[in-house]
């Protein structure tokens, strides 16, 4: 009989620790279906929002600290603020986000703006609606085996601040804004636009760990 009783016990000692084991596993399974469950089309409705909330943020950071630059030195005097603080905004803005963030345009003021090979056909198709009146709506590209998703918007010559700088240096531009960008830019291809012309495009690089994690 005490033979009995100690092998029940040792069984139901060695049950207890196995029956919370599999309650684990099971707790890890269920985890990872759940992980399992956000297919890729809500990681790319993810991916859009959060890229329109992120450039959204970004021109409107741009214009204010813009129009605070002409108020207090005019059109030319904002360009050296163009020159010195556009890119440290941008920087910042990746660094709250974790993410890469960039203006580019087929006529780029600044060399470093120009597009790359990712970029060019982007661009490319936002020309393409804007000469033949197409609406141009952002779009969402996989790249890098996936692990990236990059946002691409159109920016368009919104109002007469952009035409002060980047309009027909005939009667948009200013000859002390003008003289400025020849000092600033000697070689600038960046004028010229008219209202609702392209200026370019935004495209910004989502690391896909990032948009899931907003999941």
């Amino acid at each position: 009989m005490k033979n009995l009783l100690l092998l029940s016990l040792i069984l139901l000692i060695s049950c207890g620790p196995q029956e919370r084991v599999s309650k684990e596993a099971f707790d890890v399974v269920q985890q990872n279906n759940e992980v399992k469950r956000i297919t890729e089309v809500a990681i790319l409705e993810e991916a859009m929002v959060w890229g329109d909330s992120i450039t959204q943020e970004a021109q409107a950071q741009l214009t204010a600290q813009l129009q605070e630059a002409i108020a207090a030195n005019g059109p030319a005097g904002a360009l050296d603020f163009c020159k010195v603080n556009a890119l440290p905004l941008l920087k910042s803005l990746e660094s709250k986000h974790a993410v890469t963030l960039r203006r580019v345009s087929s006529q780029p003021r600044n060399p470093a703006d120009a597009p790359n090979s990712q970029e060019i056909p982007l661009l490319d198709a936002y020309a393409y609606n804007a000469e033949n009146n197409i609406l141009a709506d952002p779009s969402i590209q996989k790249i890098e085996g996936g692990e990236v998703l990059l946002y691409t918007k159109p920016i368009l010559m919104a109002n007469a601040l952009c035409l002060s700088c980047h309009g027909d240096p005939k009667k948009d531009i200013a000859p002390e804004t003008a003289a400025k960008l020849k000092q600033l830019y000697p070689q600038d291809p960046a004028t010229g636009y008219a209202l609702g012309d392209l200026r370019g495009m935004w495209a910004l690089r989502l690391p896909k760990k990032e948009v899931v994690k907003r999941l």
